[in-house]
């Protein structure tokens, strides 16, 4: 007898800090595990060929692809994360809808921080509102694209997913920061508008804004971002738009005195709006990253059972710091892999 062809799961954007994760996960369950990047290996973007050959036959497409938000908002930059989502979106939806066989399932990236700054009520899929400015400007735009028109035979689900915790990316700054004693709360305040980010949508302006740190802080554990994936997988009643979020949100100032009881810290200092906007511009990055209030539930993934690896943050970042991930035998039991 023949032997049955691994599972073939299509992983746009695995360079990135959760691409690689999730391109680990499927293969170490034995899942074929093939690539489109900007340097390959298996298919390059612009090849839409190659892309599409890929595509045919596949059992999950996921979509990770996308330049870092973690980065000043100027001109050359806004217009990088625009062409960096879209193009890459509009590529895969080509070649799904040309596909004989196209993919039962296409998770495509989107954000959290598509809602608008919150701070009195969480956010849901059913009732959250959207926000306003550049930030939210790409995420609808990202997700108008990836669900435009007809794919019968591929169900779309859209990760709206919160900060995402892991050894690396988000959390790193701010690791070292509450180790050289700046792991207070960043505190929000008065800021001048300029006439540039009023019109390109950057400039962060809250009313009323939260004070003392209590911007709300949602956020995820990279195990859990598997973990939703896969069981989306085994739930076919999701499409649309779901929160990948922790069902316990924090916020600001409690999210910092965890990090620092994590890292040993004694003390951490505040850093107040005009400090911020200071250090924003030296280390370029935006200060909307850590001032606007994120409150964000996974009501839809709740509902439908699943069941959290990592449900509250102090834990999370014990695990994460400490350098224990969940154990790798516990992800079965979360969806299978197979079919």
């Amino acid at each position: 007898m023949t032997a049955p062809r691994p599972r073939r799961v299509v992983l746009a954007g695995a360079s990135g800090f959760i691409g690689a994760r999730i391109a680990e996960a499927y293969r170490d369950q034995g899942a074929e595990v093939v690539l489109i990047g900007r340097t390959g290996p298996d298919a390059l973007w612009g090849d839409q060929k190659a892309i599409a050959a890929l595509v045919d036959g596949a059992d999950l497409l996921v979509n990770m692809a996308g330049k870092s938000v973690d980065c000043r908002y100027d001109a050359a930059n806004r217009a990088e994360i625009f062409r960096s989502r879209l193009d890459t979106t509009r590529a895969l939806h080509e070649a799904v809808a040309q596909a004989q066989n196209p993919p039962r399932l296409w998770v495509n990236a989107s954000t959290a921080t598509i809602y608008r700054h919150a701070d009195d009520r969480p956010m849901t899929e059913s009732l959250g509102e959207i926000g306003q400015g550049f930030s939210v400007n790409v995420a609808t735009s990202w997700e108008e694209e990836f669900f435009r028109g007809t794919l019968p035979g591929t169900r779309r689900v859209a990760l709206r997913m919160a900060i995402v915790l892991g050894d690396g990316s988000a959390l790193a700054p701010i690791r070292r920061l509450a180790r050289f004693g700046l792991g207070g709360p960043q505190l929000d305040g008065r800021w001048p508008a300029t006439r540039a980010r009023l019109a390109a949508g950057t400039y962060h302006r809250y009313r009323p804004r939260t004070r003392g740190g209590r911007q709300r802080f949602s956020w995820i554990h990279l195990d859990d971002v598997v973990g939703i994936i896969r069981f989306l997988e085994d739930h076919p009643e999701l499409e649309g738009p779901v929160n990948a979020a922790s069902p316990n949100p924090t916020d600001n100032r409690t999210f910092m005195a965890s990090v620092r009881r994590a890292v040993g810290a004694r003390f951490g200092l505040p850093t107040w709006r005009w400090m911020l906007e200071f250090g924003s511009a030296v280390i370029r990055t935006e200060t909307e990253l850590v001032l606007k209030s994120r409150w964000v539930v996974p009501e839809r993934l709740q509902s439908a059972g699943y069941t959290f690896l990592h449900p509250h943050h102090d834990e999370a970042l014990t695990a994460i710091i400490g350098g224990h991930s969940a154990p790798r035998d516990t992800a079965p039991a979360l969806g299978k892999i197979g079919p």
